[in-house]
């Protein structure tokens, strides 16, 4: 009996979590009135959004028995592509992992910051802080996990940390971006502001959550490495291989170049995404091409080398298949005509609210809103065509609206489960997300905060187009 009291309540599966909120999302469609806005190209950029003043009333559609035991399948064709890119790129990076070259990289470099290791965390963060400001860098960075957890161990932090140099950068970057085409350029487009205006303002936004992040991650860091055990993940770190320095193959020639064909491919992917606008179909096939580089380097044979692939995509299939499953509850959504329903419900009571308040309720809403829509240029092209107007009326500005846009976009990425990008990682990185959760609540609570005071201020000094 003290032993059942003790486990206390515990997090269900990430798959058990999705499919409690499709079920959930599914029972809604027999209570929300259905009803949908009418989709039109928008001019200036291009995409499909809605129609503000389009909304009507359909024909219920409440979800069936039969349509939400489909959601799995709907799920995964829509997000077929970054699975797919997940498994692809997860292979690939299986055959470097097999080779012991990031083993031996990643120890030659903790045995030269010996002593400095918590330099890693700025430096690390920092540049991919940087990279997200600017193009709005997240899937392209699922591929580093590895890299990244196998880095923290070695410096006597834990994979958390690891996972959380990436996930709190990309998330806190896409926030505060300043240049991302993906989120503030599709935006901005559809309120009709400058491209890329307010930069000052959000360069500001930019430095402040860089700062708050470090701080607690680095101070998290230093605590776990005095004492390993306060970690989440310690019984399961202590499993990892290459945790021990002195067990580290020699860096050798080989694994040298290894090291160097994946840093190659990192450079090309980088530049092929800012110049060429490149993709998952691209980076897919350019870490496939670093693969059977690598597997000739070390001359792994086709046996070989198709067992690393195999082993592989068999340790990412969690983290790619949940993709899917999460997309499911965008999907039941909208097979149930209610996403749009929910829009309008939120916009019709936002309309009622002083300036002020209303400035904070289109944070509060975009905020929950990421949780359904855990993308920047969807988000943006279903809430914006509305928002943007419903600022003119309530005397918001439309900058202060793409404000509270962009935060309530990008914060959560780095904890809901409905993210993509991000469940990926977890699964890459071998961390349940119940365990990534609870770790990671603490920085979103304090950027949500800071990402409120930042929209109240926006608001209070009208944030203008320039």
């Amino acid at each position: 009996m003290a032993e059942e009291k003790k486990r206390g309540f515990k997090v269900p599966h990430v798959f058990t979590l999705l499919m409690l909120i499709i079920l959930v999302c599914a029972l809604l469609s027999y209570v929300v009135p259905a009803g949908v806005y009418d989709r039109v190209e928008d001019p200036t950029t291009g995409r499909m959004v809605v129609d503000p003043n389009s909304f009507h009333a359909v024909e219920k559609t409440p979800v069936s028995l039969m349509t939400l035991f489909s959601a799995l399948n709907g799920g995964m064709e829509q997000a077929a592509g970054i699975i797919f890119f997940i498994f692809v790129v997860g292979a690939s990076i299986a055959t470097l992992s097999a080779s012991g070259a990031m083993e031996a990289g990643i120890m030659a470099l903790a045995r030269a910051l010996k002593g400095k290791e918590i330099l890693v965390i700025p430096v690390m963060t920092t540049i991919i802080f940087i990279m997200a400001v600017v193009i709005g860098t997240t899937e392209e960075m699922i591929p580093l996990i590895p890299f990244f957890i196998a880095l923290s161990l070695a410096c006597g932090f834990d994979s958390l940390v690891g996972q959380a140099m990436v996930s709190l950068a990309c998330a806190g970057g896409f926030a505060c971006s300043i240049l991302n085409p993906f989120n503030v350029g599709v935006a901005q487009g559809i309120a009709q502001l400058p491209a890329f205006s307010g930069s000052g303002f959000r360069l500001a936004m930019a430095v402040v959550y860089l700062g708050v992040t470090l701080f607690m991650l680095m101070r998290y860091a230093s605590k776990v490495k005095k004492n390993p055990e306060l970690s989440a993940m310690y019984e399961e770190d202590k499993l990892r291989e290459a945790v021990d320095a002195s067990n580290a193959p020699e860096f050798n020639t080989q694994k040298k170049l290894s090291m160097l064909a994946f840093l190659v491919t990192v450079g090309v992917m980088i530049f092929g995404v800012i110049k060429y606008g490149w993709y998952f179909h691209e980076i897919s096939a350019i870490f496939l091409i670093m693969s059977v580089v690598i597997a000739i380097i070390n001359k792994m044979g086709f046996d070989g080398y198709g067992k690393a692939m195999a082993n592989g995509m068999q340790d990412i299939a969690t983290g790619a298949l949940v993709v899917g499953v999460a997309t499911g509850i965008l999907w039941i959504l909208t097979q149930g005509n209610i996403l749009d329903s929910i829009l309008h419900a939120a916009a019709s009571v936002l309309t009622k609210l002083p300036s002020q308040v209303t400035a904070v309720g289109m944070y509060i809403f975009q905020c929950l809103m990421n949780y359904l829509i855990p993308s920047g240029s969807g988000q943006a092209g279903v809430t914006m065509p509305i928002l943007a107007p419903l600022a003119d009326l309530t005397g918001v500005t439309r900058q202060t609206a793409v404000i509270a846009f962009q935060l309530g976009d990008g914060i959560s990425n780095a904890i809901t489960p409905t993210s993509g990008p991000l469940m990926a990682m977890l699964g890459l990185a071998k961390i349940p997300w119940s365990k990534w959760a609870k770790f990671a609540i603490k920085f979103i609570l304090v950027q949500y905060l800071v990402g409120l005071v930042f929209v109240i201020v926006a608001q209070a000094i009208q944030l203008g187009p320039f």
